[in-house]
């Protein structure tokens, strides 16, 4: 019997090994190899797993002949080379649920943030300033909160928002009334959303339509006290429009996970606002996300292997 071989090229939750070494399979663990390593370990593996990286390219995927499946652990496909994958045959898996309640969690830990001011204080007390004066914030219960994209983030988000005695206004270009019904949500244009809401938070994929989705004309549609928070992708916001308008007042305030420009570069003018939270790309950076994200994987890789 020809053992089977699963490359694991990016750190994967212990259980997410188990799944693979019970199914029989013999694990080969190489952290973030580059392309000319990865593409010596790939001569005889059926399945590769990665996260966000490495880069699984033509090349790597055409020095490996056995190879049947790519699985990412996580939500995007970005460092896969899908064609290269369908012209072979390759099945290319993911976990795009994995994440869904670390992220939505991470989007009301911001909103918190930015509406009690939790980092501004926290910097000013490490300062030996007391700056209770400076740190007047806003109550959540009874504003309303307006949930760009509607799918298992944004609903996860809505769930919450309800519990917190939050009222819910939704934006999605395929509406699901029914999933709304539950979260007491209501859909609404986007422009009225950004126009009604608090709090406006982003759970959109980027894709040409969504690319600075919020730019300058609609970041002036909101009110001069909203809070703005991304937690999806950098470019859905125009960041140098977000800029002004948090220098000039037209919002409150933002919370981002995400940006253009990753890792965020130093002295970028975002880190010099004291009404913005910066957290970097941490929404499925939680032990449970991270273990469901590599189980969820494993165990399609061995359904795909073993037939």
């Amino acid at each position: 019997m020809n053992v089977v071989k699963v490359l694991v090229a990016a750190p994967l939750h212990e259980k997410a090994i188990e799944v693979l070494k019970n199914a029989g399979f013999e694990v080969v663990y190489e952290e973030y190899p580059n392309e000319e390593m990865l593409i010596e370990l790939v001569g005889d593996v059926e399945a590769i797993i990665v996260r966000s990286k490495p880069k699984v390219t033509r090349k790597v995927i055409e020095a490996a002949p056995k190879l049947k499946v790519i699985g990412r652990a996580g939500v995007g496909l970005d460092n896969i080379d899908i064609e290269a994958a369908k012209e072979k045959g390759i099945k290319v898996v993911n976990s795009p649920a994995a994440s869904s309640r670390s992220v939505a969690e991470l989007t009301i830990a911001l909103i918190f943030a930015v509406a009690r001011k939790i980092a501004f204080a926290d910097r000013k007390m490490r300062e030996g300033v007391w700056a209770k004066k400076q740190s007047m914030g806003i109550e959540l219960e009874g504003k309303t909160i307006g949930i760009v994209g509607f799918g298992r983030i944004g609903y996860n988000v809505a769930k919450i928002a309800k519990a917190l005695g939050m009222n819910v206004l939704l934006y999605d270009p395929y509406p699901n009334e029914e999933r709304a019904k539950e979260v007491g949500g209501k859909f609404v244009s986007l422009e009225e959303l950004l126009k009604e809401s608090d709090v406006i938070t982003i759970h959109v994929p980027l894709i040409d339509a969504t690319y600075h989705l919020i730019n300058e004309e609609r970041l002036k549609l909101m009110k001069p006290t909203a809070i703005l928070i991304n937690a999806a992708r950098g470019a859905v916001i125009d960041t140098d429009a977000l800029v002004k308008a948090l220098q000039e007042g037209w919002i409150a305030g933002a919370g981002l996970d995400v940006f253009e420009e990753e890792p965020l570069p130093k002295d970028h003018p975002l880190t010099k606002l004291d009404n913005v939270v910066l957290t970097p790309h941490i929404g499925a950076s939680t032990v449970e996300a991270q273990m469901r994200a590599g189980v969820q994987v494993a165990e399609q890789i061995v359904e795909i292997l073993k037939g």
